[in-house]
């Protein structure tokens, strides 16, 4: 294989080679708006090219590879013996009809790279890792994998460790070099397959489930540009920190979003509400409560359906009537599909009678018997909107009541009644209000679906967040991520497979990744002192990681400890309770220290502990830990997401005694 210096100017042909692609993209566009054709074979070829240039352009001054594989002449290279292939981010070709002078790392023949092995060398005669400073390829690691002494593999490889220990600033960056065998494993399932990620902290399971996203869009980009893929954060800070990841990966087509922004489209949340008010919204009765009431405003017609047509009268007796009614009851998918079908049925029914009498019954004559007929038909199925009722329905406490027997409770229903009633227009909503509009929505009519939704965090959705997700995935999969220890809210899950059953997908694979290849083993070993406290049963995580620093401090001068931390390399997270973080802000300030807010770009970032979900840093200064359980029901929870923010070190300040299960 080639030595460093032709390696290097391998690398510079291949950003050549890059470069003409980029140019001869945007040169296709130019050309393509004067292609002739017909108009859709013209707009989706626009559509095309103009991707094409787009996604190649996105590259910038990523290095164009990472990777190199050699296949040796064994019966298990099969097609690729005696091949050598570099694997990169983005398959790089210098000629149509040659072979590409870099693969992609999601074709099928990069999976030897993250799965090869000394006891399973895949064909493989060596592997070789490249070690890049900014754009400059610098040094190289080869892996002897048909050797009986390899020179080091997964864990053994330093470009890997290096890798990984990296200090960062600024959002999440791809880990296409350092990917691990169990976590290919989940980034190439297949598209039909639904899988959970029980993955403990720093084990990459973020990271995985965008990467899965990248490698689905690869191999299934035809069904996933029709359906497409939907990314679902905790927060924005969240979404700002994984922003890149996908864009670095070739992929922008992607909806990137939180479950409560993806909900509350329809109404603005002006109000909040008490604890007990929104427990009882997120709960999953409330489903079965919205359906009782939108179908028990269905009737059963009390009389015939009469039209006058000129000189006739057409007629659909009361029985007939009743009868298309229960029976589109019985049929419908959603509400408003069920109305619409008694009123064919109805029109259906007149035209039959026109029709023997020897009239035309055209277009126009249905639509006017269509017009005719809705006001029966409303007085038995009438037309809701979805705020109107959800309004009707937490204003009277009447329509709750009746709703709601044998389900809640009064004191449950008390908590969620409006004091009186209002009107949809002039009501102040909340959070938890457009949850429950999602769902009477679904009720009324079918909303959009997606080829693949990846959710982060799942541990926290509530069962009727679960529902609405469900929903927007019912046609495809999901892959779920999240850590039940890290669960924060007063609904979080216990169990997966309660939570995938909300979620429509109970037969869903549950993957646990217990290594944490980010989180180093002093801090590790503190936050695991947690778990046995905790209402849940996950394994303990062990590190990837034997450095790291530990700093336990009986003071609360977050000045001086972030001065102390300053001359280390990377980011620096003050994590405090939710009341304090805006006091820290204001004590760094006047002490000349420039400090962010968690979805700001800026070395050192006040982060608001309810905000830390997700997040890392190299350096965290977690600020009185007794202030953090108690600020919260699942208090505990909450400190070992903020314990396990650290990166390479973590300074714990307090006044007040650490909390007795650190000890």
């Amino acid at each position: 294989m080639r030595g460093l210096a032709e390696e290097q100017e391998y690398a510079e042909e291949c950003r050549e080679a890059l470069r003409r692609m980029v140019s001869g993209a945007r040169e296709n566009v130019v050309v393509g708006e004067d292609t002739w054709g017909d108009r859709y074979t013209a707009e989706r070829l626009g559509y095309y090219l103009k991707t094409l240039a787009r996604d190649l352009a996105e590259e910038g001054d990523n290095p164009p590879y990472f990777g190199l594989v050699r296949y040796g002449v064994s019966l298990a290279a099969d097609e690729h013996r005696g091949q050598t292939y570099y694997l990169g981010r983005r398959h790089i070709s210098d000629a149509i009809g040659r072979p590409p002078m870099v693969i992609d790392w999601r074709a099928p023949v990069s999976t030897t790279f993250y799965q090869a092995s000394p006891t399973d060398p895949r064909g493989l005669a060596a592997r070789r890792r490249f070690g890049w400073a900014g754009n400059t390829l610098t040094s190289f690691e080869d892996e002897q994998l048909d050797a009986t002494r390899p020179s080091g593999s997964g864990f053994g490889s330093e470009l890997v460790r290096r890798e990984i220990e990296r200090a960062r600033v600024g959002p999440m960056r791809d880990i296409v070099a350092t990917i691990q065998p169990e976590q290919d494993d989940v980034v190439r399932t297949s598209l039909e397959v639904s899988v959970c990620v029980q993955g403990a902290p720093g084990t990459g399971k973020t990271a995985v489930g965008l990467h899965r996203a990248a490698y689905l869009l690869y191999a299934h980009r035809g069904r996933l540009q029709r359906n497409g893929v939907l990314v679902l954060g905790p927060n924005r800070a969240f979404l700002h920190y994984i922003s890149a990841v996908l864009p670095t990966l070739g992929e922008v087509d992607v909806d990137q979003t939180t479950v409560s922004e993806l909900l509350a489209g329809r109404i603005a949340a002006a109000a909040v509400d008490e604890p007990a008010a929104e427990v009882v919204k997120h709960d999953v009765r409330m489903a079965e409560i919205l359906r009782r009431a939108l179908y028990d405003r269905i009737s059963v017609p009390a009389e015939a359906v009469v039209v006058p047509d000129s000189s006739y009268k057409w007629r659909v007796n009361q029985h007939e009537f009743a009868e298309m009614v229960a029976e589109a009851r019985a049929d419908a998918t959603t509400y408003l599909i069920g109305r619409e079908r008694v009123i064919a049925r109805v029109v259906a029914s007149l035209q039959r009678q026109a029709e023997a009498r020897g009239q035309n019954c055209n277009g126009v004559w249905l639509r006017k018997m269509a017009r005719a007929v809705t006001p029966a038909v409303d007085a038995v199925w009438p037309a809701v909107k979805a705020d109107e009722f959800l309004a009707e329905i937490l204003g009277e406490r009447s329509l709750l009541s009746r709703a709601a027997a044998g389900i809640l409770s009064a004191e449950e229903q008390e908590a969620i009644a409006w004091p009186r009633p209002r009107k949809a227009k002039t009501a102040r909503w909340t959070v938890a209000d457009a949850v429950l509009l999602d769902e009477v929505s679904a009720l009324l009519e079918r909303g959009e679906t997606y080829g693949h939704v990846i959710v982060d965090e799942a541990q926290d959705l509530s069962p009727m967040e679960c529902r609405a997700i469900a929903r927007r995935s019912e046609h495809g999969s999901l892959t779920v991520l999240g850590d039940l220890a890290q669960g924060t809210t007063s609904w979080a899950a216990r169990t997966w497979s309660e939570q995938l059953a909300h979620l429509g997908k109970p037969q869903a694979e549950v993957v646990a990744l217990t290594t944490g290849y980010r989180v180093p083993a002093s801090v590790v070993e503190l936050a695991n002192r947690l778990l046995k406290a905790l209402p849940v049963e996950v394994p303990q995580t062990t590190s990837f990681r034997t450095d790291g620093q530990l700093t336990i401090t009986p003071s609360l001068d977050v000045v001086a400890a972030v001065r102390r931390a300053l001359p280390h390399e990377g980011s620096i997270g003050i994590i405090a309770a939710d009341h304090r973080a805006a006091g820290v802000t204001e004590v760094l300030k006047a002490a000349g220290i420039d400090a962010v807010t968690p979805d700001g770009d800026g070395r050192v970032a006040v982060v608001p502990a309810s905000l830390a979900k997700g997040l890392e840093y190299d350096h965290v200064i977690a600020v009185e830990p007794a202030e953090i359980v108690e600020a919260e029901p699942r208090g505990l929870n909450r400190l070992y997401v903020i314990l396990t923010r650290a990166v390479s070190r973590l300074d714990v300040l307090h006044a007040r005694p650490l909390p007795e299960e650190l000890s």
